[in-house]
């Protein structure tokens, strides 16, 4: 099956009668591999610096990791179009950095596009980026690389002051060129406003059901990370406490005595 495309994204607004957009993290090759078929695009998100590196938040992943991963999910993935976070600090400097960032990401990793957060501010960045060749998947609403710790993960567009600004920054990615934007951590109103004011497909995380599409950190998803569920996660399995039960078996296994047998041995006659 032909990989699924940019334009085929960009062209998927809800409004024109299009189906919902489905996505989830992927940062390794058998994860990508699991999640290809059931995809239209996998985000190697730097959201693997939490659930992956055990960091207290998005923040402290570099490019070579960013790339590293990239890589492996590219790997996996043959039809699901893939997209690599620009990690913070390789993107805000100026245009010309971002740019770097981004043909770097793409050249390394074989991805199809690399995604950044901002909004007004980072405007003229992704222009750049757009300019240069390299597709852009914007983020607006909550900002997970501007937080320092955990606890400044705060909901967006709560009042009218916060509502505008992530509305002007939502049109400002679209107008500069972005496919289609990141909505996350957004009152449901705001959200839904946006997904109907601009032009490009809306990808909700703890956004509203109204976006254009939808996407959930795989290891929230499946039960594989146990720090903290965010309130917009739906788990639709709990790995974590089959994988913890199967290491249990093995160990008791392995201490009685059950495990190795004969028949997981070479050169054994069987009888």
């Amino acid at each position: 099956m032909a990989r699924i495309t940019v334009e085929e994204l960009k062209s998927r607004k809800l409004a024109q009668g299009a189906t919902p957009i489905v996505s989830l993290t992927a940062y390794t090759q058998p994860m990508a591999k699991f999640l290809d078929p059931h995809c239209d695009f996998l985000l190697v998100g730097d959201s693997l610096a939490m659930v992956i590196y055990g960091l207290e938040t998005t923040r402290g992943v570099t490019i070579e990791i960013m790339c590293a991963h990239g890589r492996a999910v590219t790997r996996g993935a043959e039809r699901a179009l893939v997209v690599v976070d620009l990690p913070q600090g390789t993107y805000e400097q100026s245009p010309q950095q971002a740019v770097a960032s981004a043909r770097r990401v793409i050249d390394e990793t074989e991805a199809q596009a690399v995604k950044l957060e901002g909004g007004v501010e980072m405007a003229d960045t992704v222009a750049a980026i757009v300019a240069s060749g390299v597709p852009v998947l914007g983020h607006v609403g909550l900002l997970p690389q501007k937080a320092e710790h955990r606890g400044a993960f705060k909901i967006q567009g709560r009042d009218d002051e916060g509502a505008k600004k992530v509305m002007a920054d939502a049109r400002a990615i679209a107008d500069a060129g972005a496919f289609a934007m990141v909505i996350e951590g957004t009152v449901e109103p705001v959200a839904r406003e946006i997904t109907a004011q601009v032009a490009v497909p809306t990808i909700g995380i703890g956004a509203s059901p109204a976006c254009d599409g939808q996407i959930l950190v795989t290891q929230d998803m499946v039960g594989l990370f146990a720090d903290f569920t965010p309130k917009f996660v739906k788990k639709y399995a709990d790995l974590g406490a089959a994988l913890e039960q199967a290491a249990r078996e093995y160990a008791d296994d392995v201490r009685s005595g059950r495990f190795p047998g004969l028949e997981h041995c070479f050169g054994v006659e069987k009888k």
